[in-house]
């Protein structure tokens, strides 16, 4: 008996006790090699020293402070840092306690942003089908994940969808990047006109899909042309790295690679590496200063945003990223894994894509490789593929819908940074296995 409310009541999970680099060990003494960094979140792993000293230094001196009355040290700390690493004129920190909080602060401070510039008009979102920005009421309703958001319709916002850059999925046959690029780029200047030039706000996506279709890059030069499109009709770009951003990409920033400037950028889950929950909305020059220039004020706020202790976990692991050179090591390891996974999959049919940057790999499952048709729902492959690499001590992030929110499965694979050969040789060893093991 629990009196926790899990996500899942019917399942019993194991008892986790201990972690240590790539390992967590639960209350029977197993241990499970951690893929997946839970949900991309654990990028230096568990136990991670300088990490947990900091968390006890500022506890020792100062856990809390509301930022009504005061600001911190460490927040100032760590703002300055990601306004010098951020790309272009995003200098400005707004901190949160995790992604959703981040995107919902995104989107209102794009709705405060046109009213304070007299355009009170802009109040559409357009998003992407096949997207998630998080599990609150308006991060939900942008978001492009039909079955999550479905028992809860009545109570989102009005959004609007276009259609995902998913290559391998929509991309015509004989069609170029460049071409494929343009199809995507006229249907975003199409949707802003049909719900009117200047009535939309903003365009949110994903730089690289995470959880809900499996680390689906973008084709070169597809965000520079959204980027375009939304300056010629002045709605804003929003990009959504929770999963993707803070080095899981090899890049801090992972709209480095894509060489694009958004007006907003939201970030989370590697920002604090799981030491505590923090998430962070940084905004360009030009956002900030309307506001500035208008009320004075963003009208938001949460009790434990720039929390102290957060802030100095988070410049911990910011400072180990930069000084352990990991970034490196994310692209390098990044190329093994997905060769790796190349060579182990080579003989199963059912593995139809693997796809990815840096250390956030999907692999996609179907039914057919040469038709691309997704295995029967009704199997929930994924699933099977989680309990069969947790039984092989191994940590993935599985999950179905991929393709419509109910068809096709795919595995997320998100290991930690501090990641050796020998780890990522045993990562694809084990999930080989595993993945026979589920569609035998």
């Amino acid at each position: 008996m629990t009196h926790i409310f899990h996500r899942n009541p019917r399942n019993q999970l194991p008892t986790a006790v201990a972690g240590a680099g790539m390992y967590l060990t639960d209350s029977t003494g197993k241990r499970y090699l951690d893929a997946s960094g839970g949900a991309a979140v654990s990028c230096l792993g568990h136990g991670h020293p300088r990490v947990v000293e900091a968390i006890r230094k500022q506890v020792g001196e100062l856990a809390y402070a509301h930022t009504s009355f005061f600001t911190t040290e460490p927040a100032e700390e760590l703002a300055a840092m990601l306004a010098e690493a951020a790309p272009g004129a995003l200098n400005h920190v707004y901190f949160l306690s995790g992604g959703s909080e981040a995107v919902e602060a995104a989107l209102k401070l794009a709705r405060q942003y046109h009213v304070e510039n007299g355009q009170p008009q802009r109040r559409h979102f357009i998003a992407r089908r096949q997207s998630y920005h998080g599990n609150t009421l308006g991060a939900l309703a942008i978001g492009g994940n039909a079955w999550r958001r479905e028992m809860f319709m009545p109570l989102l916002i009005e959004a609007h969808h276009v259609s995902p850059c998913y290559a391998y999925r929509d991309r015509a046959p004989g069609e170029s990047d460049a071409q494929y690029v343009q199809r995507l780029a006229d249907e975003l200047g199409q949707k802003i006109l049909a719900l009117g030039a200047d009535q939309v706000a903003a365009f949110v996506a994903e730089t690289v899909v995470g959880a809900t279709a499996g680390a689906v890059p973008p084709v070169a030069d597809y965000f520079r042309r959204m980027r375009a499109v939304c300056d010629k009709y002045g709605v804003l770009l929003i990009l959504d790295e929770v999963m993707s951003g803070m080095g899981r990409t090899g890049y801090l920033f992972a709209c480095e690679e894509d060489g694009v400037e958004p007006d907003i950028v939201v970030i989370a889950k590697g920002l604090g590496a799981g030491y505590q929950p923090i998430g962070a909305m940084i905004c360009s020059d030009r956002l900030y200063d309307a506001v500035l220039r208008g009320s004075g004020f963003f009208q938001h706020g949460h009790t434990y945003i720039g929390h102290a202790t957060a802030c100095a976990a988070a410049v911990a692991v910011q400072h180990a990223i930069r000084e352990d050179r990991l970034l490196d090591n994310v692209r390098q390891r990044g190329e093994q894994l997905r060769a790796g996974l190349h060579e182990a999959f080579a003989d199963q049919p059912l593995v139809g894509d693997i796809r990815g940057r840096g250390l956030f790999v999907g692999i996609e499952l179907v039914a057919d490789r040469a038709s691309k048709a997704p295995l029967a729902p009704s199997l929930r492959t994924h699933a099977r593929v989680k309990a069969e690499a947790m039984q092989r001590g191994l940590l993935v992030y599985p999950m179905g819908g991929t393709i419509d929110g109910r068809h096709g499965d795919h595995i997320l694979l998100a290991p930690p940074f501090i990641a050796t050969p020998q780890d990522i040789a045993e990562i694809g060893g084990r999930l080989a296995e595993a993945v026979a093991a589920a569609v035998a």
